[in-house]
């Protein structure tokens, strides 16, 4: 059997791994590295086999959250989501051995679909309709996400809902202390109006952890509608609103400088913050009135995990002010503070 090489990927020992296990085993196994190849980001590669199409993704090579790359995890979460209507990938193997690729990883089927991160393909582009339409795709997939019944699904332990937001600055604020080398303006505010400001949870749920277009893929052609919600290593069990404060706390509005601009293309045309939140409210049923809570909340955890990129570039020996990173975890601070302050709404 022909054996086509990949970089980084022995593709002569996933085919024996493989097996008769994926696709049509007299078919040649091929891969070709897909995605973004920074060091955080999860390791991708598109495989095929005759006519079939799959994704398998391993860890990335840098952990700037330790619960990232989380294969198992991710795995226990796909298998989980099957028959719900959440748009997901379809989960096909897992191997926790370490010793054929080099990593744990998995293997599902490829989604047809775009992530809308930063550019848009026609019709999405030209289209004011379908990019409204897209961004009620991203809340409605948060809406579905939250209703699933995580106990029934086999959940149980993923998680621990319990003193879930009681512990997320103590959790963060440590994972920081470990690779800090700067003070960083605002943090100090930020912790203490989170901790003084805590909501009583909203009824415990699924939560992607990291929810925005960036790890969303929407269905090629019209109308808009989600393919698949991907990149679930850091799923749990908690407060689902978290996941819509990650969404909305790097929306822009129009007027506003913009922190981690989601609205690919531009923000014209898009639904503002307070349509979108009324819209999850409307249609999820949960209390939105500690929204800037969860907003603050997630900008203040994304900061500190894209300081440790900041935190191993200084420890090589890079100056702060040759990384591109830097700046970016200073403005989603300052974000944070000013959604605390009521001055980000």
């Amino acid at each position: 059997m022909a054996v086509t090489a990949a970089p980084q990927l022995d593709l002569e020992a996933l085919t024996a791994w493989v097996g008769f296990s994926l696709g049509d085993p007299s078919e040649p196994l091929t891969a070709t590295r897909i995605g973004a190849t920074t060091g955080i980001a999860n390791t991708l590669y598109e495989l095929r086999r005759g006519s079939q199409a799959f994704v398998l993704r391993r860890p990335p090579a840098v952990l700037n959250d330790k619960s990232a790359g989380n294969m198992l995890r991710e795995w226990r979460i796909l298998t989980a989501l099957e028959d719900t209507p959440v748009p997901h990938p379809t989960p096909r193997l897992l191997c926790e051995d370490p010793s054929v690729i080099g990593a744990p990883f998995l293997i599902m089927d490829k989604v047809d679909g775009f992530t809308p991160g930063y550019d848009l393909p026609d019709p999405f582009h030209s289209d004011p309709h379908l990019r409204r339409g897209l961004a009620e795709a991203y809340v409605d997939g948060l809406v579905e996400l939250a209703a699933v019944d995580w106990r029934a699904r086999g959940l149980e332990g993923l998680g621990r809902p319990e003193g879930f937001l009681e512990r997320q600055v103590p959790r963060w604020l440590a994972q920081l202390d470990r690779y800090r080398t700067r003070d960083l303006p605002e943090l100090d505010f930020v912790t203490d109006w989170l901790e003084r400001n805590r909501p009583p949870m909203s009824a415990p749920g699924l939560l992607h952890g990291d929810y925005s277009p960036f790890n969303l893929m929407v269905a090629p052609r019209p109308p808009a509608r989600l393919a698949a919600i991907v990149d679930w290593d850091t799923g749990t069990i908690g407060d689902p609103l978290l996941d819509i404060g990650h969404l909305l706390g790097r929306w822009t509005d129009p007027g506003e400088e913009p922190v981690l601009t989601l609205q690919a293309g531009g923000i014209e045309h898009y639904p503002t913050r307070a349509e979108l939140a009324a819209r999850y409210a409307e249609r999820s049923g949960r209390d939105l009135s500690a929204l800037p809570y969860y907003e603050c909340l997630a900008l203040f955890k994304l900061a500190v995990i894209l300081e440790g990129s900041v935190g191993r570039a200084v420890a090589a020996g890079a100056p702060e002010k040759d990384q591109d990173m830097a700046p970016m975890v200073v403005r989603l601070m300052a974000a944070a503070a000013e959604f605390a302050r009521g001055e980000r709404v």
